[in-house]
């Protein structure tokens, strides 16, 4: 079982040493306006990856009844809560690093689009194979 989520905790890991690392050439943003900066697009990917690899880990599971609702909800979960984590260590524990409301906002999306790319991926899937079967 453990082995499923291998890519998931790798990722957890690569997104927490990305976050540690001192970032005093990162470009800091001032608004949320500024969505579209380097920064903000690496949350998306990070967070968005995240929850991603957090669903497939447990898309037998997801697929194979009437809890898509609550499997969905606490990859996306997990992945809000890392990133609130992630913002507050970089805020009060890493050095060089300033963790801050924009960044957070980025992550959560990040966590949503994460699910719907899963989302959109599979239920292809899965409807080309109902129709190949029946």
């Amino acid at each position: 079982m453990l082995k499923k989520f291998c890519p998931a905790i790798v990722w957890a890991i690569l997104v927490f040493v990305l976050t540690a690392v001192p970032g005093n050439y990162i470009p800091i943003s001032i608004t949320f306006l500024d969505w579209a900066s380097p920064d903000k697009i690496v949350h998306f990917i990070l967070f968005g990856g995240q929850s991603f690899l957090i669903l497939f880990a447990i898309r037998e599971q997801y697929f194979s009844g009437n809890r898509r609702f609550v499997f969905a909800s606490v990859a996306i979960g997990l992945g809000i809560v890392y990133g609130l984590l992630t913002e507050v260590l970089q805020y009060y524990v890493f050095v060089g690093r300033d963790g801050n409301l924009f960044d957070f906002i980025a992550d959560v999306i990040g966590a949503f689009m994460g699910f719907l790319a899963f989302y959109l991926l599979f239920r292809k899937k899965t409807v080309h194979n109902k129709v190949i079967k029946n």
